[in-house]
């Protein structure tokens, strides 16, 4: 039998519920799951794998042969219809996130809020893909009374096959911005594949939460079960937050509670305000979510503020798009202080909009009025008078940062530009 039903391979995992991806990394008992890549093919690895201690191999190379090998028509199929499987069996509600930004931070702030009343799990660090979401799943103990499962993406459908195989009961899109253009070509596409995750609650009569002062996401949502917050009093929300900040943290008062939390830049208030508005939809008072959010930090090079030299840094070094890009800007704009400074890298997957997006951030801090050095071969292009830098190398050993003293400096730029090293 060419593929074994994904039944009798889920009660093999539940008694070995360890997956390893490679061969070399293999423990005792564990499941082998022989993937295949541009470039690789796990099926050739499976006998290492069993070797190292393997319990079985799932593999879809029909020729290869060993009893410990267990036989699918796609390892990749069957690994995400597994993920599925074990979903459903363990039952629990499932709340799926995507978004252009800020999908990893506003999963964070809703496990840190939920997990203080129910046992939660969540994806991962990233672990939002079409591997990862499965992964994500199969880490899901029979004890979990909610799961949070984030979903990336940066080619069209994908949005869709994720929430095939998290069925969501509960959705909520963080923001629809300029990411991907590479493959999305403008914000229209952005929108068009982010929707998906509402057209699978739509479709399932699940229920999503929105922002209501977004236009865009309030427009999508229409037609579905929706629960929301509103920074500007809109009448329809359920939750009326307020903006308190007064320092780089943000400060938001829910009823009479004044949340005092670690987060900067104005683009996170739509992050804290959907972990407020699921934590009070799954009933947990004002007093716990200020807990989970005044104790939650922020890390992974995600808004992060570090105090060195003098100088209040904001490192976002984790991923950048323009929508970001403009709104970090400006938050470090509107921050107490005169000496404000920018060192921004390159912004990646952009396709043919690529040198306009860049041109445009450019243009951006010209009429800020900010400071700022530029870094990367996008950057490097622009016509501008900022000083700039091939390489995040080429600006190290330039020492500009030792020269900098008590200012506000944003340090932002897309993933492979390692501005954090910079640090």
């Amino acid at each position: 039998m060419t593929n074994r039903p994904i039944k009798e391979l889920h009660e093999i995992f539940l008694k070995h519920p360890n997956i390893a991806r490679n061969s070399k990394e293999v423990q005792e008992g564990d499941i082998f799951w022989a993937l295949k890549g541009e470039k690789f093919d796990a099926n050739q690895f499976a006998e290492e794998a069993l070797k190292n201690g393997a319990h079985i191999a799932v593999v879809d190379n029909q020729k290869i042969k060993n009893k410990k090998f267990f036989h699918v028509n796609n390892t990749l199929k069957a690994l995400q219809d597994l993920g599925n499987f074990h979903r459903e069996y363990i039952g629990m509600p499932v709340i799926g996130i995507t978004g252009s930004n800020g999908k990893t931070t506003t999963k964070e702030l809703i496990n840190a809020v939920l997990s203080k009343k129910y046992n939660t799990t969540a994806t991962y660090k990233n672990l939002n893909n079409h591997i990862g979401v499965p992964l994500t799943l199969l880490e899901i103990p029979d004890d979990t009374d909610l799961a949070i499962v984030e979903m990336g993406s940066n080619h069209f459908g994908e949005i869709k096959t994720l929430a095939e195989i998290a069925n969501p009961d509960f959705g909520l899109i963080t923001s629809i911005g300029k990411a991907h253009l590479e493959f999305f070509k403008d914000l229209e596409g952005v929108k068009k594949e982010k929707s998906a995750l509402f057209d699978f609650i739509r479709h399932k009569k699940g229920l999503v939460f929105i922002n209501y002062d977004d236009a865009i996401i309030e427009e999508i949502s229409q037609g579905i079960n929706k629960f929301g917050f509103s920074f500007h009093n809109h009448p329809e929300a359920q939750i009326q937050l307020k903006d308190m900040s007064e320092k780089p943290e943000l400060k938001i008062l829910l009823n009479d509670t004044e949340i005092q939390t670690k987060l900067s830049g104005k683009y996170n208030l739509s992050n804290i305000g959907y972990a407020i508005s699921i934590g009070k939809y799954f009933n947990l008072s004002d007093t716990k979510i200020k807990e989970a959010l005044e104790n939650y930090t922020p890390k992974d090079m995600r808004s992060q503020i570090i105090e060195k030299d003098g100088n209040l840094i904001i490192l976002d070094t984790y991923n950048a798009n323009p929508t970001s890009m403009k709104a970090a800007i400006d938050n470090l704009s509107n921050m107490h202080g005169d000496k404000k400074i920018a060192i921004l890298g390159d912004m990646f997957e952009l396709g043919d909009s690529s040198q306009e997006e860049h041109r445009f951030i450019a243009d951006y801090l010209t009429e800020k009025q900010i400071d700022a050095y530029l870094i990367g071969k996008n950057f490097f292009r622009t016509k501008s008078d900022f000083p700039k830098y091939k390489n995040t190398t080429a600006f190290k050993k330039a020492n500009i940062l030792k020269q900098i003293k008590d200012a506000s400096i944003l340090i932002k730029g897309s993933r492979g530009m390692a501005l954090e090293n910079l640090i």
